[in-house]
């Protein structure tokens, strides 16, 4: 095997694509201050002091809202493409694949209210 050109180009893409993340990580370490203890160990606050207990909890059904709310945010982020498409489409195929997909978000949601998931508990056991 004879090495050429292509394979020093290939070597060095690999180097400099090895470089590239290496590099940071290793001049944080080198540059970073080394500096501990009194205020680097407080919570920051947007840059005043905290009040009371700076790391408030919030309970598990506010987190369980939140990636329900994803779940179907991405689902409605599926209808826009299809509603562009919509109006260049012709025959009744579109209209099936969209009440295909709308039926499933419809069970998901049966799913959801069937396991009492819309229901705001006061608290949830965490066993």
């Amino acid at each position: 095997m004879v090495f050429d050109t292509l394979h020093l180009a290939v070597i060095l893409f690999l180097l400099v694509g090895l470089l590239f993340p290496v590099a940071p990580i290793v001049l944080g370490f080198v540059l970073a201050p080394r500096a501990s203890g009194g205020d680097f160990l407080m919570p920051y606050e947007c840059g005043v002091p905290p009040h009371s207990r700076a790391w408030g909890h919030f309970g598990l059904n506010y987190y369980v809202y939140a990636l329900i709310f994803i779940a179907f945010d991405v689902d409605v982020l599926y209808l826009f493409p299809i509603a562009v498409f919509y109006k260049n489409s012709t025959g009744w195929l579109p209209l099936f694949e969209l009440t295909y997909f709308l039926f499933f978000v419809l069970l998901a949601i049966l799913y959801f209210q069937a396991k009492g998931v819309f229901q705001w508990p006061r608290r949830i056991q965490v066993n």
